[in-house]
């Protein structure tokens, strides 16, 4: 339940394509997240991806240390505050967490705003449920 394991990490170079050309995107700071449902059966529902700019943070240890908070936050809440909310007839979620943050995070600001990130993105998807 509280894991993170190598089928839920999105690596695929034509799902990062295929995500970032024709998926949707929102942003609820220090996040900036991209989303697409395709059609393909998975024994996960969604698969992730988590970065943060070199360019905003040149020092490899910055950037790390940003990942791994984002990643725990990520492994501690998806199961209930972002799985079971995904509907499951609209396939596999291509999911990217972006960091446009300015500064380096402590963990609990990150989870917080990680959860709210969850919250915002089920008031996105519900209208098109009801169609």
């Amino acid at each position: 339940m509280y894991t993170f394991k190598k089928e839920e990490r999105l690596c695929s170079r034509k799902h990062l394509d295929l995500l970032f050309k024709n998926g949707s995107s929102f942003l609820l700071y220090p996040f900036r997240i991209s989303y697409l449902f395709i059609d393909q059966p998975d024994s996960v529902q969604a698969q992730v991806v988590i970065n943060v700019p070199k360019k905003r943070y040149k020092r490899a240890v910055d950037r790390n240390t940003l990942k791994r908070r984002i990643r725990e936050a990520y492994r501690l809440n998806k199961q209930e505050e972002f799985y079971s909310k995904l509907p499951s007839d609209k396939g596999l979620l291509l999911f990217s967490i972006q960091f446009v943050g300015k500064e380096k995070y402590e963990f609990a600001f990150i989870q917080k705003k990680l959860i709210a990130t969850f919250k915002r993105f089920k008031t996105l998807i519900e209208p098109n449920e009801n169609n």
